[in-house]
């Protein structure tokens, strides 16, 4: 498989899903504004500000809006194109991968992903977003879900495929322990806290929502929210599909999947990382994760995704310059051409 085909299947796969993990912070979050009677500047500050900082930017927003409100949280992070990372862009870029590998995805896929794009650029999405904030979140959730089904049950199970998980994966781990830490400041530096106020437990309780958590986290802990069960359900529930665990594990597999390498073995950095990654959230606990201070602890397991994210570039995207007019660099230039036709 080309480079730039694996690229563009990975790529395509973790911009779906950025887009519907955004739509899940925003929505519970602004219906999160409908359990409190009245907040101040300071406390709804406080209450969205922590959502700017779940993407990394913080500094970009800060550049263009004065202070954290709904409705400038909800532009940059929905419809903001200078944002690389808001809903609207991740949708744009997906269907920008999808295009340039065309031949690749099935058409029921091309179709849904281009309706998808379509419609958060048209006056509808817009109307939709003034109209029913959720209804517009659930359009795009619906339309996320329905990609993942259709790439499932239509695409061919091969080294593409594949790509596509580990893209899937990695950015549903990553997304998924940056939810989890919006509710850090609530919490001491480090150890569990002493007590958990109804205002905390409702925004506990949002964050199980964001992860589409609540009605499974309920079949184990009951109704009692605490942040130890939700950290625990969220971060080392190895049969949940959103739980950072289940994540890693299944990014190990696509690799093992793509390499042909068993587990227990490795041939190159991403796997080696995945695999110690996976062997720590087996053997990890939720005592020593808040005594170690839950904040620190998911910066690391960021960390340690992007450098998983890094060393699958560098084992199969990049590739030495080859010289024009080499044979290697002309049979992929026919090859590039020919995915290109049939793109077409």
């Amino acid at each position: 498989m080309l480079s730039r085909v694996a690229n563009s299947l990975y790529w395509m796969s973790r911009h779906i899903e950025r887009a519907e993990n955004i739509a899940r912070i925003l929505d519970v979050n602004l219906q999160l504004l409908l359990d409190y009677r009245t907040l101040s500047d300071a406390q709804m500050r406080e209450h969205w500000l922590p959502i700017i900082q779940t993407t990394g930017d913080q500094e970009a927003f800060g550049s263009r809006h004065r202070t954290a409100t709904a409705d400038a949280v909800a532009e940059f992070m929905v419809f903001a194109m200078d944002n690389p990372n808001s809903l609207v862009s991740s949708v744009c870029q997906a269907r920008e991968n999808a295009r340039m590998v065309r031949d690749q995805i099935a058409v029921e896929t091309w179709e849904e992903l281009n309706r998808l794009y379509l419609f958060v650029q048209s006056p509808q999405a817009r109307q939709m977003w003034r109209v029913s904030p959720t209804d517009f979140f659930n359009e795009i959730k619906a339309s996320s879900l329905q990609l993942i089904g259709l790439s499932s049950a239509t695409h061919i199970h091969n080294e593409g495929w594949w790509f596509g998980q580990a893209g899937r994966f990695i950015e549903r781990a990553d997304k998924t322990s940056r939810i989890l830490d919006i509710r850090y400041h609530s919490l001491p530096e480090r150890g569990l806290p002493q007590t958990v106020s109804q205002a905390d437990a409702l925004g506990w309780a949002a964050i199980l929502r964001s992860c589409s958590a609540w009605d499974a986290y309920k079949s184990i802990y009951g109704v009692e929210v605490h942040p130890r069960f939700v950290a625990e359900f969220l971060l080392l529930n190895e049969d949940f599909p959103r739980s950072v665990r289940f994540c890693v594990d299944a990014l190990n597999d696509a690799l093992r999947h793509i390499s042909g390498v068993a587990r227990g073995k490795f041939s190159n950095d991403a796997e080696k990382l995945a695999g110690r990654l996976v062997a720590e959230f087996q053997f990890n606990a939720i005592e020593e994760i808040f005594d170690h201070g839950l904040h620190g602890y998911l910066d690391t397991i960021q960390s340690k995704l992007n450098a998983i994210g890094d060393a699958l570039f560098d084992a199969y995207i990049f590739h030495a310059f080859l010289p024009e007019g080499s044979e290697t660099f002309v049979q992929q230039e026919e090859q590039q051409q020919q995915g290109r036709t049939l793109a077409i």
